[in-house]
């Protein structure tokens, strides 16, 4: 395939150079089993490298599985690579395959390699030398075909030279380099990526496409994006759900900006920049999602209301409350209303409780989205992840934080 058949395959926009020589390199390399290393900030879209290389490679028919390293707890992590033996320690009630054994004949691409403990690092490295692992808890050697692919958005070699990595895996791994550029460093692609996440965010939202004007596309396109596509991604969601003027001007960007080391502030990298903007989308996020209860609720009352009874935001006016002011009502009030799959009755319209309730804290509503969004999922903390909108590892990270393990 050319390049432009590959980019429409693997949905990546952009038509830098830097980008291009990337992905040229990938498709050079997948013919090969040579190991590969794919380097650039947290957030440039690492993860389509390996994809390319394994669809482009005689493996293509076999198992391709990512692997989030930094999401894994260290004292799992070798039992997730490399399987273990029933009773090998509380809880393994029965053996179980790693995903080098579940990979083999495949590509096994492993994100955030540099977050493995340096044990962890000692049974990497034996597996790409010869092959060979040793589930836990067992004494067997058995034998795996896997290409291994990694990336990581830290220096390796300044974690070798602190002593957190492993010289001789970093050359194991580094046979071909592959680096991302990051979205500064592409500028003509920014405004194309954001025309397209405003598109998906219209359709998913069912509302009209935002558009910037010229002031606009400029200070999108001088901005440095610290948290880069993530961060663009997210800002497009934001002013896609929040503004309802659709047409927006500079003035009305610069609040989705946040203040960056242009202006003397250190602007922030890798895992940072990364929790800082999920705490940033949660918050919207939770905002969103009022609204949007806010107005189904009002709804249901509004249609339960025998004919000429007096409005729900009359009624309650000289309260001081007013429901469709939902901006200056969402950041001071906790709304509670019955579950949305119950049907309201007539006579319960009555006693609905649009009493302002003490102010939510952030944590209790991050608590309480994680929770909602682990339930939709199943449990599945990729899907929850992605529905959220932020990595495996910051959703691993919240989760921890909360207590919610």
């Amino acid at each position: 395939m050319d390049l432009t058949q590959i980019k429409q395959r693997f949905s990546i926009i952009g038509n830098s150079p830097e980008l291009n020589r990337a992905i040229e390199v990938a498709c050079q390399v997948a013919a090969t089993d040579l190991s590969v290393l794919v380097t650039g900030e947290s957030g440039v879209g690492k993860e389509f490298i390996p994809q390319i290389i394994h669809y482009g490679s005689p493996r293509k028919h076999g198992v391709y599985i990512a692997v989030n390293c930094g999401a894994i707890p260290d004292g799992t992590i070798d039992s997730e690579l490399f399987g273990h033996e029933k009773g090998a320690f509380t809880g393994a009630s029965e053996a179980r395959k790693g995903y080098f054994e579940e990979a083999n004949g495949g590509t096994l691409f492993l994100d955030e390699v540099a977050e493995l403990p340096l044990s962890t690092q000692v049974r990497l490295l034996r597996v790409l030398q010869t092959g060979e692992f040793i589930r836990v808890g067992s004494s067997k050697v058995q034998k795996t075909d896997v290409r291994v692919v990694a990336a990581t958005n830290i220096n390796l070699r300044h974690a070798v030279s602190e002593g957190r990595f492993r010289e001789d895996l970093f050359y194991r791994l580094n046979t071909v380099p592959i680096k991302i550029p990051a979205l500064r460093e592409r500028k003509e692609d920014i405004h194309l990526l954001f025309k397209k996440f405003a598109l998906d965010y219209a359709d998913k939202y069912n509302v009209p496409a935002i558009r910037l004007d010229d002031d606009a596309v400029q200070m999108l396109t001088n901005y440095r994006w610290p948290g880069n596509i993530r961060q663009l991604k997210s800002v497009a969601e934001q002013i896609s759900i929040l503004e309802k003027d659709r047409h927006i001007h500079a003035e009305v960007l610069q609040k989705y900006l946040p203040v960056d080391s242009e202006d003397n502030v250190p602007a922030l990298t890798g895992a940072q920049s990364a929790d800082y903007l999920s705490d940033r989308d949660i918050i919207f996020k939770i905002l969103f999602q009022l609204r949007h209860e806010i107005s189904e609720l009002k709804q249901r009352v509004d249609e339960m209301q025998p004919s000429g009874a007096i409005p729900v935001q009359q009624k309650h006016a000289s309260d001081g409350l007013v429901i469709d002011d939902v901006s200056n009502y969402e950041e001071q009030h906790e709304f509670r209303h019955e579950d949305k799959g119950e049907e309201m009755q007539p006579e319960e319209v009555q006693h609905v409780d649009l009493t302002p309730k003490a102010p939510v804290s952030l944590q209790d509503a991050t608590r309480e989205l994680i929770i909602q969004a682990l339930e939709r999922n199943g449990g599945k903390r990729k899907a929850t992840a992605e529905e959220l909108g932020f990595s495996e590892r910051t959703l691993y990270r919240k989760i921890k934080e909360l207590g919610l393990e």
